[in-house]
């Protein structure tokens, strides 16, 4: 039988879990888990949620590569789409959202400190260590040096994850990117490329940090209202983020042909990496199983929407390929590597009592 330690221990999880799920903490990207469904209708959407959207954004990439004509012209309209996906990500914010780093400032300065250490030195380092052209290089280097994913949360909560931690970081980390962004990709990608840190830091402030504090605006200052758009919302920025993947894919589509093996051994190695070292991470500074899980796909899973629109608009299309293809290959690998720690974690639960 569990000691009263254990069931506390996991009773105070179901409730920070469900205190995070209540406060409308869901990423943009893929449909919000509600709380009030049983455990095992919650669990079928949100697996469908993460299913539908690398689905949606493999056929948005598909089509931009075979037809780029129809999607000519519309590469100055990519920060303006990420502008859309950060307001609603805003709108699905509380002030819960950082009430949770004042809890826990330790594991959620951990997992920023990972995310933004780790991601940024593997892009670097693969990017050398497959001698990557320039411009394939910068790209997967920004990759390294955005902020969280924005479907981290629900692949931490299929993988029976620490959401509330996953919520934290994801938050900080998108808060920080202005501070931390330009300032690593001129570190680590200047070397293959000019970097413009100054006007990144502009384009960061204008397409993601000013749309998110709109959103959370109008969710402080119109919540009844606000609440009654949220379950379109992820779907809304779904589609826009599949946009943003085929016009980046329709402006490549010449170098995608020639060059898409390469890109994707850097992408899957970069993603893998990434998400391997952040459960490390998590083991190694002790956080427990359902942080460690949090933290692997806190630094794992970027936001690369952001990361096309900035290599887009400072260093080239052909710069944006390795965000394009993250966009679509982070989510699946999410979904798979969730599915097996959520596999593992039950395991162990059931377990626990025969023990």
């Amino acid at each position: 039988m569990p000691s009263e330690t254990e069931n506390s221990d996991t009773e105070n999880s179901d409730t920070e879990r469900s205190r995070a799920e209540q406060s409308g903490q869901r990423p943009p990207t893929v449909p919000a888990v509600s709380a009030s469904p049983a455990p095992d209708s919650t669990d079928r959407a949100a697996r469908r949620a993460v299913t539908v959207f690398p689905v949606l954004v493999l056929a948005a990439g598909a089509l931009g590569l075979a037809t780029p004509g129809t999607f000519a012209g519309w590469g100055p309209s990519v920060p303006y789409l990420l502008g859309i996906v950060m307001f609603c990500m805003g709108l699905t914010m509380t002030p819960m959202d950082f009430q949770g780093v004042a809890r826990r400032p330790w594991a959620v300065g951990l997992g920023l400190v990972a995310h933004y250490v780790i991601m940024p030195g593997l892009g670097w380092l693969i990017a050398n260590a497959l001698d990557l052209p320039p411009q394939l290089a910068a790209g997967v280097i920004l990759v390294g040096c955005a902020p969280s994913g924005t479907a981290s949360n629900v692949v931490t909560y299929l993988a029976r994850g620490d959401v509330a931690l996953s919520v934290s970081v994801a938050t900080v980390s998108t808060v920080l990117a202005p501070l931390v962004t330009p300032p690593l990709t001129l570190l680590l990608a200047g070397e293959f490329l000019p970097v413009d840190a100054g006007s990144m830091v502009g384009d960061i402030l204008k397409t993601v940090l000013l749309p998110v504090v709109a959103g959370l605006a109008v969710r402080l200052l119109a919540g009844r209202y606000a609440d009654r758009v949220l379950g379109a919302l992820p779907w809304l920025s779904a589609v826009t983020i599949a946009v943003i993947v085929a016009v980046v894919v329709a402006g490549n589509a010449n170098a995608i042909k020639s060059a898409a093996l390469l890109v994707f051994v850097a992408v899957v190695l970069h993603n893998g990496l990434g998400l391997a070292l952040g459960y490390g991470a998590g083991k190694l500074a002790r956080l427990g199983p359902p942080a460690s899980r949090a933290m692997a796909f806190e630094v794992g899973m970027q936001n690369s929407g952001l990361a096309a629109s900035l290599a887009t608009a400072h260093f080239s299309p052909l710069a944006a390929l390795p965000a394009a293809v993250f966009s679509v290959w982070h989510n699946v690998s999410g979904a798979l590597v969730a599915a097996w720690m959520a596999y593992r974690a039950r395991r162990t639960e059931a377990a626990a009592p025969a023990s």
